[in-house]
């Protein structure tokens, strides 16, 4: 494919994949990206002495797309696993280990659930009529929330499924596409009307498949941290990377694609930026797609990083972190105790390292909130959350403006016809990011090299 020009937009770890595979298949390539540096929301930075992530701090070793991307960039032998798989949520006033009998907090251990104080009797009761309840599955898309209320009630979304997956997409599980944002539990579904019937048997499947692949971990990150995978494939493409340098606009130039004011004229475009910055480069070439992006909401977030005399903290942080359901009203809606989580962060053990989130859809707190109260607001909810009494040596606040996509109900399918717009209105230009199918790392290095495949097929 030697002389065919990639233009990809945007340099986060979906453009830097379409760049890379771009390269593997012979392209001349261009990364344009608007930023200082590259990677988008991976990015690993200092705090205190230590390097720690600012977002994303591992990925799914178990779907093969970023741990084939690290060998491909000589990283694989650096690759780490959590210390530790063990998490609390906050109940009832304490913090409550979550039993690892549950699939994306659907427990497949009812009694579990209750000895550990997460679920009350009645909560229990309640998901136990799944078993009995008729089949009563739409046909198609729905909300994960609608899902879990109606099989299993109130109780377990609250304080078991909204926590875990509204903390993957910042999101609200009553308005989440059950397809798009658990697959997991859309493949329980599909399975049977019995949810826990259906989560037990995925749960044992999937433990048995790992067994047999000798006890691969369920995450995996660069002793770096996550940031430097996003590092190393801009490293790897060296001067194709094009930093401060934004696309306005979109223009046909004959066969080929003028992009401005970059000056930059390609046979082939990936767009690889978020929704709503990718809606008005289409819109004159492809209004109804543009149209199906721009009515895609965002989430903001805040990261919220400390560094705390180990002294400071009134109790063992004997796990990965915890997560804090809507209900309980607080600023803060999960901790990760990252000391704990990564064994390369803990150091001498006099200090811990605390990554406290802020922000979900419908809380905006995370971008409207100073810096110095937002400070003052997390450590007031760690103090009452976890005993934290020492004050910070170190922190770090990371904000990430409209950075979690908030797929709904009938996400998939909107996004197969966008694509179909796309292929017969703009040939040789593609779009993908976060949005499109999934927040996950690996999945973005999917849609990063599909996308590059697709355009360089056409070209």
């Amino acid at each position: 494919m030697s002389g065919v020009t990639l233009a990809v937009v945007g340099g986060g770890i979906s453009g830097l994949a379409a760049a890379w595979e771009g390269v593997r298949r012979g392209a001349d390539v261009v990364v344009l990206e608007a930023a200082s540096r590259p990677g988008g929301v991976l990015v690993t930075s200092p705090l205190g002495d230590l390097a720690v992530d600012e977002a994303a701090d591992a990925f799914l070793a178990r779907v093969p797309e970023a741990v084939e991307l690290c060998e491909e960039l000589g990283l694989a032998g650096d690759l780490v696993s959590p210390a530790t798989g063990t998490a609390y949520v906050w109940v009832e006033g304490a913090l409550r280990r979550i039993p690892p009998e549950q699939l994306l907090g659907v427990p497949t251990d009812l009694e579990a659930a209750r000895a550990a104080g997460i679920l009350s009797p009645g909560g229990v009761a309640r998901a136990r009529e799944d078993l009995t309840r008729p089949d009563d599955r739409p046909d198609g898309d729905e909300a994960v929330g609608a899902l879990v209320r109606r099989r299993l009630g109130d109780e377990v979304l609250d304080r078991l499924v909204a926590p875990l997956v509204g903390g993957i997409y910042a999101g609200d599980c009553d308005a989440l596409s059950l397809r798009t944002a658990t697959p997991q539990l859309a493949a329980a579904r599909d399975r049977g009307p019995s949810l826990l019937r259906a989560a037990a048997e995925l749960r044992s499947e999937a433990l048995a498949a790992a067994a047999a692949a000798g006890d691969r971990p369920v995450f995996l990150a660069p002793r770096g941290g996550v940031g430097s995978l996003a590092a190393a494939l801009a490293d790897a493409l060296g001067p194709a990377v094009r930093l401060g340098t934004p696309v306005a606009g979109l223009a046909r130039d004959g066969a080929r694609w003028r992009l401005e004011p970059a000056g930059v004229t390609a046979d082939a475009v990936v767009l690889a930026v978020p929704a709503h910055r990718a809606a008005p480069l289409l819109a004159p070439h492809a209004p109804g797609a543009a149209a199906t992006l721009g009515a895609i909401g965002h989430a903001t977030v805040a990261l919220v990083g400390l560094v705390v005399p180990a002294a400071g903290v009134g109790r063992h942080l004997d796990g990965s972190g915890f997560l804090v359901p809507r209900s309980a009203g607080r600023l803060v809606t999960a901790c990760s105790w990252a000391s704990s989580k990564w064994a390369h962060l803990a150091g001498d053990g006099s200090s811990v390292v605390l990554r406290a989130s802020v922000g979900h859809a419908g809380d905006d707190r995370g971008a409207t909130l100073d810096d110095e109260s937002l400070l003052a607001g997390v450590l007031a909810d760690l103090r009452d959350l976890m005993g934290l009494r020492g004050k910070p040596t170190a922190t770090r606040i990371s904000r990430w403006p409209l950075s979690f996509p908030q797929p709904r109900p009938g996400h998939l399918e909107a996004i197969d016809a966008l694509e179909r717009d796309l292929a017969a209105r703009t040939p040789r230009l593609a779009a993908t990011g976060a949005w499109a199918r999934g927040v996950g790392v690996p999945a973005c290095i999917r849609g990063g090299r599909a996308a590059a495949a697709r355009v360089l097929a056409e070209a």
